[in-house]
């Protein structure tokens, strides 16, 4: 089983079926449909004007060391008549050259504005006349349901402009792909290829509730397990990138290990479960803050620990038990807040406030 980005996929060959069945009599030229299909046409109608198609040049190299351009394809939605779009990081990833296909089948070169690895997004900026562009409509992803009926455009292997429909599957509180960690991410069983990355989740009214990002595939193909990035995370995102180029996320300036209860009893601590404390950053958040890090190493099994220093066991009065917990509660956060650290030191529990900074950019 794999994860896979789908946002790099060309067209490489197309297999034609061949049926044996009587053909249905055409519906009238303009007929709408009704219900379920009457929606999926007019949510088409009303959205397909603002995806894009995403080519992205790559320079590789061969076994010689002699440069040579790849090609590869994604999706997008365009954010405003400015010509700012969004779509993935991973689609416009090292791009030496990127071009934007509209829906009206103009071509135009595209800059980027700013990524972030992180979330798996991106934005980019085309130039072209403030008539050509149609936003898209954001919506909501705080009061997703499962279950919930959803759509989505895109451009899988190339193919422009497809229409695929299904539910809300599940709403996962966490979800971690290679770098790539999301809160509240959207499962659907939606179908979504390679190509299609990039592209909206729409609910039945149009409006965008995510943006597509990844599917799990024993084969590289879809089978009905595929991720969206959740609009109300694509927003902060987006307005971050456009306003600064990057997302400043909060940062306590610490190397953070998983306490677990084999740990704490040889280790004779009051608690079972928490964070230790490593290296602390000189002149960090945490630093400042009156932080303690580990200086002592030690090997237990196959992890080499840091002890000495601190276990933080909550923050802002949630508990922590671990790592993925702390950072987790970061993410909520922004630099130059403020938050509560619950500590054990010397065997008793302490609070300390802490300032968090900005998290050194890769």
């Amino acid at each position: 089983m794999l994860w896979s980005p789908v946002g790099r996929g060309s067209a490489r060959f197309l297999v034609l079926l061949g049926l044996t069945c009587l053909a249905p009599l055409p519906r009238p030229a303009g007929a709408a449909g009704d219900g379920d299909e009457a929606v999926n046409i007019r949510v088409y109608q009303q959205v397909h004007h603002s995806v894009v198609n995403i080519t992205n040049v790559v320079v590789d190299y061969d076994l010689f060391f002699t440069p040579y351009a790849s090609e590869s394809t994604g999706s997008g939605v365009v954010l405003d008549t400015n010509g700012r779009i969004l779509t993935n990081h991973h689609v416009v990833d090292q791009a030496a050259k990127l071009e934007v296909t509209l829906d009206d089948g103009s071509k135009w070169p595209a800059a980027l504005i700013g990524s972030d690895p992180s979330t798996d997004l991106a934005v980019i900026r085309i130039r072209a006349p403030a008539d050509r562009l149609r936003p898209i409509q954001l919506g909501s992803s705080a009061g997703l349901q499962v279950g919930q009926k959803v759509l989505a455009i895109g451009n899988p292997f190339g193919l422009e402009q497809t229409l695929t429909t299904g539910i809300i599957s599940s709403i996962r509180r966490y979800l971690k792909i290679n770098d790539i960690e999301m809160e509240r991410v959207i499962q659907t069983d939606a179908a979504i290829n390679p190509g299609n990355s990039g592209g909206p989740l729409l609910d039945s009214t149009g409006r965008m509730i995510g943006v597509t990002t990844a599917i799990f595939t024993p084969s590289g193909g879809n089978v009905g397990i595929g991720f969206a990035v959740p609009v109300d995370t694509v927003k902060w995102v987006a307005d971050s990138l456009i306003a600064r180029g990057y997302v400043a996320y909060a940062w306590l300036g610490l190397e953070m290990q998983t306490l677990i209860p084999e740990y704490a009893a040889a280790l004779k601590l009051p608690v079972t479960e928490g964070v230790l404390v490593g290296r602390i950053a000189q002149r960090g958040p945490a630093d400042r803050a009156g932080l303690r890090g580990g200086a002592v190493p030690v090997i237990a099994g196959n992890t080499r620990l840091l002890i000495g220093g601190d276990v933080i066991v909550g923050a802002d009065g949630q508990p922590v038990a671990s790592s993925d917990d702390l950072n987790r509660f970061l993410r909520t956060k922004r630099p130059g807040e403020s938050v509560v650290l619950t500590i054990v030191r010397d065997g008793a529990r302490r609070e300390i406030p802490v300032t968090l900074g900005e998290r050194p950019r890769r």
